[in-house]
This record gives C-alpha cells, sequence and structure tokens, in this order.
C-alpha cells in the first residue's frame, strides 16, 4: 500500500537539518511530549501526536510556514490507504457480532472440547475470531464465553481467560488487517501477503506459548479468581431470529484471508504479470477488493441467515464505524507524525546510527516500539511512531524482510502493557482482578507475546 502521488506532490518536503544531534533532541523532545500529553495531561492521542509533528518539526529547523505541510500529506496518505480497511474490517466484525456468528464459533468448537483441552479451545476461539476483530471488540465478545466456559467446565478462569486474551493480542499485534499491522505495511512498503502469511507463522507458536501453557503460571501466580454473577440475556428484540451455519461464519471469516494468502502466493509461484491468473488474484487479493467482498458476503451469510432485513443489515454496518473514528484520527495523525520524522530527515539519521551500533534493524524496530509503549501505552501509537523512525532502513530490504520488520515493531507494541494502557483496566474490570493481580496475569502475558515473536522473527530472518 503507497501513499497517493497526489498527495505526496500537495506539500513540498521539509528541508532536511544535518545536524544528528539537533535531531536527536527533536525525536526525543517531540516522542517525549507525546508520552506526557497522553499519559498525564489525559489528552487524546489525536492531539497529541498532531502537537509533537508540530514541536518535532519546529526543533528540527523547519521553516514555519512548512510546520504543517507533511504532517498533512502524511495524514491524507495513511487514512487513504488505511482508513478504509479499518472501516470494513469494522463492518465485518459488527455483523459477525450482531448475528451471533462469534457464538456459534464459540457453542461449536467448545461442545467438541474435553475438559483437559478447554485453553487450547478457548485460543482457537480467540485466534479465529481476532481475525476480523479489533482486540476490545473480542475482549467485549469473549469475555462472557469465557465466564461461561468456566462455570459449566469448572475450571479456574485464568486457564481459559489467558489463552482467549493471547489470541486476540498476538492478532491485534502481528496479523493484518488490524490497524498497527496495516500502518507498518504501509510505512515500511511491505508486502501486505508476505506480512500476513509470515505473522499467522510467528502467530501460532507464540499463541501456544502465551496462551495456554503461559496461563497455568499465570493462574498459580495469581491464585482463584472468584466468577463474577452471570450477564442478563439481551431483550428479546435485540437477539437474531435465527443464527448463521457454522461452515458459513467460519468461511466467510477466512475468506479476506484466503484472498490475501492466494495473491502472496500467486506472486512467488507464478510471478508473471501477464498472467491472466496472477492478475485476478492480484485484483482479488488487493486488501481493499478483499475486504470489501468478505463484508458483502457477510452481509448474506450473516445478516440475511440471522434474519435480519435490509433496513437492519444498513443499519448494523452503520453502527459500525462511529467506534472506530477515534482509531482512524489516530492512525491517520500518526501517519502525519512518520511523514513528518521521514522529511526532516530523522529516518536518515537512525540508518546512520544503527550503522555505527551494528544493530539488527529488527531489533532497533522492536526496541523502539517497546520504549514507546511502556511510556505511551497504546499499540497502535508506538507501532505508528517506531514503523515511521525505521521506515528507511527498510528501503534496501528484500519484500520478506520488510515484512519481518513490520512483524518486529508490532511484537514490540505488545511488550508489557500497565496502567496506562487502557486495556490493562479493560482485562482488570471484566476478570474482578486488582491491579497486583492483573500485572501478573495479563501484563505478564503481554510480555510473554512480544520476547517469544521476536525470539522467533530473528532466526527466521536468516532462513528467509
Amino acid at each position: 500500500m503507497t501513499p497517493s502521488p497526489l498527495l505526496l506532490a500537495a506539500a513540498p518536503a521539509l528541508p532536511h537539518t544535518h545536524s544528528d544531534s539537533r535531531l536527536l533532541v527533536a525525536v526525543l523532545l517531540s516522542i517525549g511530549a507525546i508520552v506526557l500529553l497522553i499519559s498525564k495531561a489525559k489528552l487524546h492521542p489525536f492531539l497529541a501526536l498532531t502537537l509533537g509533528s508540530g514541536l518535532l518539526a519546529a526543533v528540527a529547523g523547519a521553516p514555519f510556514d512548512k510546520l504543517t505541510a507533511s504532517f498533512s500529506t502524511g495524514f491524507g496518505a495513511t487514512v487513504t490507504s488505511v482508513g478504509l480497511l479499518i472501516g470494513l474490517g469494522a463492518m465485518l466484525g459488527k455483523l459477525l457480532a450482531d448475528s451471533g456468528g462469534a457464538t456459534i464459533i464459540a457453542d461449536t468448537v467448545l461442545g467438541r472440547a474435553s475438559k483437559r483441552s478447554l485453553p487450547w479451545a478457548m485460543a482457537l476461539i480467540a485466534a479465529v475470531l481476532g481475525l476480523p476483530l479489533f482486540f476490545e471488540i473480542g475482549v467485549v465478545l469473549l469475555v462472557p464465553i469465557v465466564l461461561v466456559v468456566a462455570r459449566r467446565g469448572n475450571v479456574p478462569v485464568l486457564r481459559v481467560g489467558i489463552p482467549a486474551l493471547a489470541g486476540l493480542s498476538v492478532l491485534h499485534g502481528l496479523v493484518p488487517p488490524h490497524p498497527g499491522p496495516l500502518v507498518a505495511v504501509d510505512a515500511l512498503k511491505a508486502d501486505l501477503g508476505t506480512t500476513l502469511a509470515l505473522g499467522l507463522l510467528v502467530a501460532v507458536p507464540t499463541l501456544v506459548i502465551a496462551g495456554p501453557l503461559f496461563a497455568r503460571v499465570a493462574e498459580r501466580w495469581v491464585g482463584p479468581l472468584p466468577l463474577p454473577e452471570p450477564a442478563a440475556d439481551l431483550p428479546a428484540a435485540e437477539r437474531p431470529e435465527r443464527t448463521p451455519a457454522f461452515g458459513a461464519v467460519l468461511a466467510t471469516i477466512l475468506l479476506p484471508v484466503v484472498l490475501m494468502l492466494g495473491k502472496a502466493l500467486a506472486d512467488v509461484v507464478v510471478d508473471d504479470p501477464k498472467s491472466t491468473v496472477q492478475r485476478v488474484l492480484d485484483f482479488v487479493g488487493s486488501p481493499l477488493i478483499a475486504l470489501l467482498a468478505a463484508v458483502l458476503v457477510a452481509m448474506v451469510t450473516l445478516g440475511r441467515a440471522a434474519g435480519f432485513d435490509r433496513q437492519r443489515i444498513s443499519d448494523t454496518v452503520a453502527r459500525s464505524l462511529g467506534p472506530i473514528a477515534g482509531i482512524v484520527f489516530i492512525v491517520g495523525a500518526g501517519g502525519g507524525f512518520k511523514q513528518t520524522l521521514i522529511d526532516v530527515g530523522v529516518g536518515d539519521a537512525v540508518s546512520h546510527w544503527a550503522g555505527k551500533l551494528h544493530i539488527s534493524a529488527l531489533l532497533l524496530g522492536w526496541l523502539i516500539a517497546v520504549l514507546i509503549r511502556l511510556a505511551t501505552g497504546s499499540a497502535t501509537v508506538a507501532t505508528i511512531t517506531a514503523a515511521g523512525i525505521v521506515s528507511p532502513l527498510a528501503a534496501g530490504m528484500s519484500g520478506t524482510h520488510s515484512a519481518l520488520l513490520v512483524l518486529a515493531v508490532g511484537a514490540g507494541s505488545l511488550f508489557f502493557s500497565h496502567v496506562n494502557d487502557a486495556g490493562f483496566w479493560l482485562v482488570k474490570e471484566y476478570f474482578g482482578m486488582d491491579v497486583g493481580q492483573t500485572i501478573k496475569s495479563w501484563s505478564m502475558m503481554e510480555t510473554v507475546i512480544s520476547v517469544v515473536a521476536i525470539a522467533l522473527i530473528l532466526p527466521l530472518s536468516l532462513l528467509v
């Protein structure tokens, strides 16, 4: 996914400064300001990133009449390339939730799982549902299922809760079409299909270790947790008349993934731009077309199958867009900050520093994302900012190594969620834990995901 040439031509690049020390001061001040504005002043990340971009350009020595040019260009290019995909993903997730498709997936898998295999079943459910759903939506959908499973199976809640959270988090950080990986793919000019394939390759063993295996450890650290009272049923008017079939739900969820993977496979196996097969697969496997096809199919396989009329399907799709407005603006502002970083010459300076330090670009991207994640609490902000800083390092990389850099940044963005992360409080309240218990379970699980993922990515870079 590349920015529109018209957008890039709309604003001239900021003049590069030749002082590495001045650039370093500009980067530290701007990131520090973003951190303080988000964590201390409780300013919305969109406003914090906007102000941080202005501070970066000013300290780096850009003329005042050019302060907003790079930010506007980056914002527009990012929203153009990524915002559409986020909107389509939200539509698919809303149709899945309102039609009862998520419940069908859970009930079918759990109905065939023994007590011993329940943690693995929950990890599988979370991974499948996590493909089209944003993390927060996935938590809201999955927690009631986790509580029902723990109650019916008479197992500790964390034994099934940690695998579910791990499945959502791993997909959120490593696998497109989630916003963070999508923005990193765009910033680093990586191939989305390759990133998706490698992301799934890294995600599976990471989920196994951070999910069912770590759940046993977290269970011992935290101790038994009381199960909250079951939530009341939805009003009858809000329930779907009937439920879609399991096979139809699963096929709909996997459709965009299969289409994008098919494009990546055709690019490797066929590798002939004149081939009709490759041209067709390149078209249907492009992220926009793949997600659009999935949404249109979901209107029938989920919406109509649940008994929704045309008006209710339309209302469901419309309601999906409101909650993601903030995400789109944050992602767009992150794109503006990224473009400002590039235009003042920070990317070139980072390349120079990395060469002097002899540090792997993958490890550098992971470390930068870790630091920003710890400071801001936002995985998306960490991914956006780190991808912008290391983007020049991807210029000479092969397609697979650019994709691995996306994954390294995504892995770093998941490191140790704590009290400045909204997800921390969401998990704490849903599971009825105190702060210490949440750190021992959720925060440590996030750290395990981050460390295991980069431990897999680094040796994988030597093989591909």
